[in-house]
This record gives C-alpha cells, structure tokens and sequence, in this order.
C-alpha cells in the first residue's frame, strides 16, 4: 500500500513514520512517499526517519519527491500536510491582527481567515491533481484550517477526502482519565466546527459519566481545560469545550496575553524550526536526539498563550508525548484499508447532523468508519448558544472559501466582518488591507 504525504518536509512528519514502524498487520503502507517544494527540509527529514528505521527490517521503502504529479500518482492514500507560506507567513497572519487588537491565532479568528485565503487555492489545485492522477485515492486533510481546507477539497473529491485534528482526541482521552475510566471504553458525544466543538457525555457502559465530573472541583482541575475554563463556566455550559473556544469565551484576556507576549506562537516556532533545519545541514548531528529534543520543546509551550491568560499552569507531562494527529490518520486509514470497524471523531460531510447546517457543510463528529469510508454519527442538537455561533462560523468559512476560489474580495471582507471576534467593519476593512500589503499569496485578491 502506497502513501504519499504532502508537506514531508515538515517537522512532525517523523511521528507518523513512528507509527507506521509499530503497524506490524497485514495491509499495511509499504511504500512512502514524501513530496515538498523545499529539498533542504527533505532532507532534513529523511536523515530522521532513516535513522528510526534502522532497527526495523521490514520498514517501508522511502520516496522523495519535489514533483506533485509524481508524488501523487498512483497512491492509495494522500496526507495533506502543507503551510502555504511556511510559518513567516503564520507571523504576519498573527501579528497584523494583535497591531489591530483583535485575536491573532493559526486557525482562530482574522489569522484563520487570512490562512485559509492562502492555503485554499494551493489545496483545491491539490485535490484536482489527485481526482485526476489518483482517482480512488483517499486524502486525510492535516492542513489547517482543517475545517474550510477540507470542505474546499470536498467539492472535488467528494467523500474521500476526510480532515483530521488531535484537540478532540486529547480532550476525550484527558476527560477519561479524570473520570478514572479506560479511555477505550469511553464513547464520546462531540460535535462542532474544527477547533469549535463540544464534549457533551462521556458514555461508559451506558452511563453518561460528564455530570459526575462537572460536579466535581477536584476532577476538573485535573486536567488541562478544566484549568483553562473553570468548574463555574463548564457547570453553567453544560459540556466540555474544546481548547481553541478559550479565544471565544476570554477573547479579551487572549489579546491582552498575546499582545504582552515576547513573541506570537508561530514566531517562536519559527525561530525554534529555523534553528533545527540549520542544525541538520551540519555533519555530524544526530538527526533523531536533535529533532526529538525539538519536539519537546514544542509540545511542552503549546497552548502556552491561553494557559497564561487563564492561569492554568503547565501542560502536563503526559500531554508531553504526541497523541496525536499521526494516531488518528493511521487508525482512520486502518480501517479504510481493512475495513476494520471503529469510531473516529473526524472532520466530514454534515448530512444533516448538525440541524443548523446543510449536507455538505464540513463538521467535526464523531463517525463510523470502515471500507467505505466515514459516517457522521447523528447526536442530540446543539444548544442554541452553539449553534449560533457554528452557523457564524461556518458562514465566514463559506466566505472565505469563495474568496480564495474565485477572487472575489468582497467575500473576503465580508469573511473578516462577519467572524464573532472581529468588532468592526472598519477594523475588517484595515485587516483586509493589512494582509494584502504584508501576507506572501493573497495577489489574486488586489483587483
């Protein structure tokens, strides 16, 4: 089985080889590909994952590519993993926002938009290549904004291209453990945008386990979103939100940290990344010890932004060891290859689970997945304070998918009017401007 990933440059690449070199089952990948347009971060890469794979006989054969054609023909799945503009450009995108005062975030708010304006052109040509190339192909979306990246893509592929995120997978694995129960035994009712969802039960045997927790301090300050929210406003929800709903609920207190910081997130990762890539070039350097040093360091500041404005403290050590994104693409595509049933909180097709959206609207659920791909679980509806602000949402992300397919600006500022965090169409129109003098890619929006 061939796998290709786009984006195999890219620093955590290395987890997903991790992972494929413990998938011992037949059917699994036994050719890898890695396609990127920067050579020096191949490179860099490939001396990692070689190094992993010396103790394992039976590791798949490695491909490097800087051709998309060649990388993509003929493969049985495609990662997307891609940053339009590498991480120089997640600095402009956070730091024109926090010069307006306004959340500069990857994936949340007017940076999200202006991430997603440059990365959507690049991933539709991406899935029209694949529809062509590789027609029966599977694409497993990691590109942020993972949600308006994979509805985009979906007007081209269909059902076959699923988005993946690791925030669910992490809050329902730290919810378990504060509850005291297997985190395999625990199924999970959430629903939501990418990085806008709800854990709204914990079900083990039955028995919805959530209303215990709520109703318990200890438990809540356990973990790290009982930290970031407090027991008083997830008693007063009801549920558990995901991480990046800490930028909606302390919108002021996330600015304020941010614009006080030393430096934005993706300007640390960049100085962080910078300084790994320049290590590899030198003989000599260990490339697992150095990339895994790295990673540490990564793992261990994330979030660090919104812990600090809530007070919250360290993250904890297990959140420390990836759990990942590489965790969720094997078993979705595990059960795709071998038709091995399992349920998976993915990023698909709507079909009318969330009341308030359409078919086609591109959610994050939970799903039954098996050959045939995945299947939104239908659940109880949102409360209306929720889907209110999903169908706000979801509406900027049709914006924002129209801007950035067919050039229309005003869809753009409509995009950045619209979103709950910005609260000024005057403020929209200057953040507009900004992104257009200062973010690489957004030319096709000047005329």
């Amino acid at each position: 089985m061939k796998l290709t990933i786009l984006g195999g440059g890219g620093f955590r690449v290395p987890l997903v080889h991790r992972a494929l070199l413990r998938d011992r089952a037949e059917g699994r990948v036994t050719h890898v590909t890695l396609h990127d347009l920067d050579g020096a971060r191949l490179d860099a890469v490939v001396r990692v994952l070689r190094e992993m794979s010396e103790d394992h006989a039976d590791a798949p054969a490695l491909t490097v590519t800087t051709d998309l054609d060649e990388a993509v023909t003929g493969a049985d799945f495609v990662f997307s993993a891609i940053r339009v503009g590498g991480l120089a450009g997640r600095v402009v995108d956070e730091r024109v926002a926090l010069d307006e005062g306004v959340l500069g975030q990857e994936t949340v708010g007017p940076g999200g938009i202006a991430f997603g304006l440059r990365t959507i052109p690049v991933a539709v040509d991406i899935a029209r290549r694949v529809a062509r190339l590789a027609p029966r192909a599977w694409v497993i979306n990691f590109t942020n904004p993972a949600g308006m990246v994979t509805e985009a893509m979906s007007h081209h592929l269909g059902d076959r291209v699923i988005g993946i995120c690791d925030s669910p997978v992490g809050l329902g694995r730290r919810v378990s453990h504060a509850l005291g129960v297997d985190p395999g035994r625990a199924r999970l009712e959430y629903a939501g945008l990418n990085h806008l969802g709800w854990l709204r039960a914990v079900r083990v045997d039955g028995v919805d386990l959530l209303p215990r927790l709520l109703a318990d301090d200890e438990a809540l300050a356990s973990f790290e979103e009982g930290r970031l929210f407090g027991a008083d406003w997830l008693r007063t929800l009801g549920a558990v939100p995901n991480e990046y709903l800490h930028y909606y609920y302390f919108q002021r207190e996330a600015v304020a940290a941010a614009q006080a910081a030393e430096q934005t997130r993706g300007a640390f990762l960049l100085d962080q990344q910078r300084s790994f890539y320049d290590r590899m070039r030198v003989p000599g350097t260990p490339p697992f010890a150095t990339w895994d040093a790295t990673r540490l360091e990564r793992e261990a500041t994330y979030g660090a932004d919104v812990r600090e404005a809530a007070g919250a403290g360290e993250r904890d050590a297990a959140d420390l060891e990836s759990g990942g994104y590489e965790r969720v693409a094997l078993a979705l595509m595990r059960a795709i290859a071998r038709d091995e049933r399992t349920t998976l909180i993915l990023n698909v097709r709507n079909r009318r689970v969330l009341e308030s959206l359409d078919a086609d609207a591109i959610v994050e659920v939970p799903c039954h997945v098996d050959a045939g791909g995945a299947r939104p679980i239908a659940g109880d509806p949102l409360p209306g304070h929720a889907a209110g602000l999903v169908t706000a949402v979801k509406s900027v992300e049709r914006d924002v998918i129209l801007a950035a397919t067919t050039g229309d600006r005003a869809a753009a500022l409509r995009a950045f009017a619209l979103h709950p965090l910005v609260d000024s169409v005057a403020v929209a129109r200057r953040l507009l401007r900004g992104y257009l003098d200062r973010a690489p890619g957004l030319g096709y929006l000047r005329g």
